[in-house]
């Protein structure tokens, strides 16, 4: 008796282990592109799996990266742009762009809300199987310890990492190309003078002693040749979230793990730049909303861990633990060590003693998020390499399903020593920071593996990108916006019989981003741009190329010409109430008021935009302006009008957008 039940126990663990599930799209990484892949597969009509590794939700979105990377805000649409909507919403604003962590993993989370998405965590994959060039299923490990086994027709990988397909067998490279594999300028080897130690720093724990051996973080690497390629990656560091609202505040104490040796570089930096006293000096320390932070690497040593992650990509579950671990020591540790230790100056302790860990943060882990920058780790080798020649322009693909418009930015790779003017001295190799030629389209096939490799798998986050075009894409709304391109492509490719995915149309990919970008059939918004064709104009107005515009340019009047004007039409498809916005800049070298017409069939409504009125915060410089709400038939006559009313300076026109009223409640 005793046997059998064994046997039968047995049985019943056995038949759990290899039970299999069915969907259609799987999606491997509940990053913020695995979340909008999730919702973009429900809403039409799929049934979804969202498998992430780790108990955390949405990424570097909702890990501490409220300060959006983002470049232009052209390239944010889709259920990216809905996203920055619903924090706008929050915050009593069209769209916000600086955001606390609690508040977009509240909304990312409500996207999960759907009945046909299905949500595992702490469920890390173990293996691939393929049949015929597709994944026919994903063998997956939970945290008690059980396996099971997966079936979908799609996979996507949203991971940071590039675990699904690695294991899938697709190529893909770690680490720095050399210039001359895609003929580029900025990749492989670069010692520049961004987040650079000056000349002089003495690198020896006994100052002018080799023997003596290294300080902390430097390490025993040799500079190679500019340009040539090697297998070390981009540091990592943790986007960190503190407030000064002393009601919320839990104070920076001494971690567990604490050493001072490990700052004493930085120390060394101090003494060199005596004139630097402010916490800016050494993070970048940015504002965020109800008093509290999102603070980054800044300088010759500050957050990013350099040269502790180059294992991180390959190494497995356990390994990589321990460095994130260590990434963490590393931080929490330096964030003391600036508030206690004497030897810092006083008025940098002072200054960061007034900031703690806040109580309402990232309540699940001890107030500390979770999720550690991974910048970059696997790329992969797909049917189209993005590198730098997209990034500026020189390359325009045909087939482009997404934009990015970021800096081609690498943090630094390695800390090491160099010999100048005759003495030893520590640098940092790997920093990069080229701006390119303004937004530019990412192709269908960078989405892609190679066709021998992969047939039925989308790669989102690990893109197929040479490594300096990927540190310009690597943005999380970009990432957002190619997940939810991968769920639409795999969705067309289900429904046309289940076809390849390199099979797919991008035209049919770029129709539903178009018509139904938010993936609930509500009315598109209407933006008409300077660039617009049909925008016409009066008098000597100049084309001005540059971020500070919508898409990358605006136009602009200096003459006293009161008749000087612009007009915006706008194309009526659906009736609808509208609330219309001006795009306005903060450049004071412009007129401080700007005169407004707004016609609505046979109505004129005149408004004056004012720069008082404009509260712009993060990267750019420009927002939307409310100027009224106006109900409007389909097919009625309406355009704006910027009419030249030189005051203190020139007179610019740039954008237009029309916002229809929802005609369905919110998520």
């Amino acid at each position: 008796m005793f046997r059998k039940t064994i046997v039968l126990l047995l049985v019943v663990m056995t038949s759990h282990q290899l039970s299999a599930a069915n969907y259609d799209i799987c999606v491997y990484g509940g990053s913020s592109a695995g979340i909008m892949a999730a919702y973009a597969g429900a809403q039409s009509g799929k049934k979804i799996l969202v498998v992430e590794p780790s108990s955390h939700w949405g990424g570097l979105t909702t890990g501490g990266l409220g300060y959006t990377d983002i470049g232009n805000k052209q390239v944010v649409v889709g259920l990216a742009k809905q996203f920055y909507r619903k924090l706008g919403k929050h915050y009593g604003t069209l769209e916000q762009w600086v955001f606390e962590p609690s508040v977009a993993k509240h909304i990312l989370m409500e996207y999960l809300k759907q009945p046909n998405i299905t949500t595992l965590n702490n469920t890390r994959l173990v293996q691939v199987n393929k049949q015929s060039g597709r994944i026919s299923s994903i063998r997956v490990k939970e945290a008690n310890g059980s396996t099971r086994i997966i079936k979908a027709k799609y996979y996507l990988d949203c991971t940071y990492e590039g675990d699904l397909m690695a294991k899938a067998g697709v190529s893909y490279v770690i680490g720095r190309e050399s210039n001359q594999t895609y003929n580029e300028n900025y990749n492989g080897v670069q010692l520049m003078q961004n987040h650079q130690f000056p000349d002089g720093i003495d690198p020896y724990k006994v100052k002018g002693d080799s023997t003596s051996g290294l300080l902390w973080g430097i390490s025993k690497g040799k500079l190679a040749a500019t340009g040539s390629g090697d297998p070390y990656v981009q540091a990592y560091n943790y986007r960190i979230c503190l407030t000064s609202d002393s009601r919320n505040l839990i104070p920076i104490t001494k971690p567990l793990r604490y050493d001072s040796t490990h700052y004493e570089l930085l120390l060394r930096l101090m003494e060199a730049q005596p004139e630097k006293k402010s916490l800016n000096s050494y993070f970048i320390w940015s504002k965020m909303p109800n008093h509290k932070t999102d603070v980054n690497n800044r300088g010759g040593f500050s957050t990013d861990y350099i040269g502790e992650n180059h294992h991180y990509p390959e190494a497995d579950y356990k390994e990589r633990l321990a460095i994130i671990q260590a990434h963490a020591d590393y931080t929490k540790g330096l964030l003391y060590f600036v508030g206690h230790d004497k030897r810092v100056p006083e008025q940098l302790r002072k200054e960061m003693l007034k900031w703690g860990y806040p109580k309402d943060e990232f309540v699940e882990s001890g107030h500390w998020t979770p999720q550690l920058y991974v910048r970059e780790a696997r790329r992969m080798v797909g049917e189209y390499v993005a590198t730098q020649a997209d990034c500026q322009g020189r390359t325009t693909v045909p087939d482009g399903i997404g934009m990015a418009a970021y800096t081609m930015d690498s943090h630094n790779c390695q800390r090491i020593v160099i010999r100048k003017n005759g003495m030893n001295m520590v640098k940092n190799e790997g920093n990069v920071e080229i701006k390119g030629g303004g937004p530019y389209p990412i192709s269908y096939r960078s989405l892609l593996p190679k066709r021998s490799e992969a047939t039925n798998l989308l790669v989102p986050v690990c893109l197929s990108a040479s490594h300096i075009a990927y540190g310009s894409i690597r943005m999380e709304p970009v990432f957002m916006v190619l997940g939810q391109v991968s769920a639409i492509a795999a969705c067309e490719a289900i429904d046309a019989g289940d076809k390849d995915v390199q099979q797919v149309d991008y035209r049919r990919i770029n129709a539903v981003m178009s018509e139904n970008p938010f993936m609930d059939k509500s009315i598109p918004d209407i933006i008409v741009d300077n660039s617009d064709p049909r925008v016409s104009y009066s008098g000597d107005w100049k084309v001005k190329k540059s971020n500070d515009g919508y898409a990358g340019s605006f136009l602009e009047l200096t003459s006293a010409d009161t008749s000087s004007q612009v007009t915006f039409p706008a194309e009526i498809r659906a009736t609808s109430k509208y609330a219309l916005y001006i795009y306005r800049h903060t450049d004071k070298k412009q007129s401080p008021q700007t005169k407004i017409e707004i016609h609505v069939g046979n109505q004129v409504f005149s408004k004056w935009l004012s720069l008082s009125e404009m509260n712009v915060e993060g990267q750019t410089k420009g927002v939307w302006v409310a100027m009224g709400t106006y109900s409007i038939q389909k097919g009625e006559s309406v355009f704006v009008r910027v009419i030249n009313q030189p005051m203190l300076g020139a007179t610019r026109a740039d954008a237009v957008l029309l916002v229809a009223e929802p005609k369905r409640a919110d998520l």
